[in-house]
């Protein structure tokens, strides 16, 4: 088949290079895709957000199947637009992303399913923000309703810092803090059918030890050991098929990739967020490990006919990714700066370590940052200290003026026995 990938970030790089390895693809494309992403898929300039635009390249490229990548675009309505020019879309309508565009949205979904989450208010006057965080009490968790490309949420004791931040929001949910190991959870669904990936951690906060600003995620690890055999069960009957139910009843079915971000709490699992697409760092990592061929997946879930797709196979291997960051990153990062040694990582460290690009371009015969995150260094091992070992050691060659990068993505699972 014929695929055409819609994004230019690490995510849709992870995307491109297990459809590059899928025998059932002919041709693979990408729009507007990045420097790595050219290695692997033919590229092609259209606004992401143009759901017209995106359906005549589509049809242009006589396309089998796209696969929308971000956020932004599907709740824009591009994959309404993709398959109204009768192309198959891996990606939900913009009625049904509104499950990550509008947390209030979700919050109410997950009311009507009975699924598991903080407690909440919607507030949209300083009233009512100081209402709601009086309620709660510190830790403050503060969310943007809208989206904020994963930078929406502030948690702090500090409230002046929890109020400045609901002011700055047009509308902003203000939840009960949840505490335990936050844990990630794909799962591919065409409205009816549920088939849930492996689950994956990441990490936040831009400094070691989770100290400084969050982030739109700065590296990530799968298999989690330290979690229990039965999460992804237990998610499934009190999660995802739950709220793919409820989409469906409300007549505005969700088929695509529905994220579950939870919080593996002392009173047990809870929801912290829905996204609507593959999360980034994530993927790089489930991917990584995801043994059945990605295509044929995908096109099922478009089409509707998921039931008939048997269940996922996987590597023993583990994965690590961690992710390179510009200078400043996450306030204005700097671009434009050279980056070397991936030629060196290429040829040393493949195929067990591998880069994938996520805000990088073509500068002449040179590669350059273009972006808060550069790069996703990926790494598969027998264990997950192997897998660090690989992807740090990958990490090392590589030369980007004023970078920075967490030391610490999965050292302490791979430290358990």
């Amino acid at each position: 088949m014929k695929v055409l990938v819609i994004g230019g970030g690490a995510r849709e790089h992870a995307l491109c290079r297990s459809l590059s390895l899928d025998p059932d693809v002919t041709a693979l494309h990408c729009a507007p895709g990045n420097a790595g992403i050219a290695e692997v898929a033919e590229l092609h300039q259209v606004d992401a957000l143009d759901g017209a635009a995106v359906a005549r390249l589509a049809g242009d490229l006589e396309a089998d199947l796209v696969v929308v990548g971000p956020e932004a675009p599907l709740v824009a309505g591009v994959a309404d637009a993709v398959r109204a020019a009768g192309i198959p879309c891996f990606g939900p309508s913009g009625q049904a992303a509104r499950l990550e565009g509008s947390k209030a949205f979700a919050k109410d979904v997950m009311a009507s399913a009975g699924v598991p989450t903080a407690r909440s208010y919607v507030c949209t006057t300083p009233a009512e923000i100081d209402e709601a965080l009086d309620a709660f009490g510190a830790p403050y968790v503060v969310k943007d309703d809208g989206l904020a490309a994963g930078k929406g949420v502030v948690v702090t004791d500090d409230l002046e810092q929890a109020r400045a931040h609901a002011l700055s929001c047009e509308r902003v949910v203000i939840e009960e803090y949840l505490d335990g190991p936050e844990v990630s959870l794909f799962a591919i669904t065409d409205g009816t059918t549920v088939l849930p990936l492996t689950p994956a951690q990441d990490f936040k906060r831009a400094l070691d030890g989770d100290e400084g600003p969050n982030t739109g995620g700065m590296g990530a690890y799968s298999p989690l050991p330290w979690a229990d055999p039965k999460l992804v069960d237990e998610v499934m009957a009190t999660v995802l098929q739950p709220t793919v139910d409820e989409l469906r009843r409300r007549g505005t079915p969700f088929s695509g990739l529905l994220y579950a971000g939870l919080a593996i709490t002392s009173r047990g699992v809870r929801v912290i967020e829905f996204n609507a697409r593959f999360g980034d760092p994530e993927t790089q990592v489930v991917l990584a490990r995801l043994r059945t061929p990605l295509a044929g997946v995908l096109l099922h879930a478009a089409n509707g006919t998921l039931d008939s797709e048997p269940p996922l196979t996987w590597r023993d291997e583990a994965a690590v990714t961690v992710v390179v960051a510009a200078h400043a990153y996450p306030g204005t990062p700097r671009t434009g700066d050279p980056i070397t040694g991936l030629d060196e990582v290429a040829e040393r460290d493949a195929p067990h370590a591998y880069v994938l690009h996520a805000g990088t371009k073509r500068d002449g015969d040179a590669v350059v940052s273009a972006g808060g995150r550069v790069l996703s260094v990926t790494a598969t091992g027998e264990d997950l200290a192997q897998a660090r070992e690989r992807a740090y050691a990958a990490v090392g060659r590589i030369r980007l003026d004023g970078s920075q990068y967490r030391t610490d993505i999965a050292r302490a699972a791979a430290e358990q026995r």
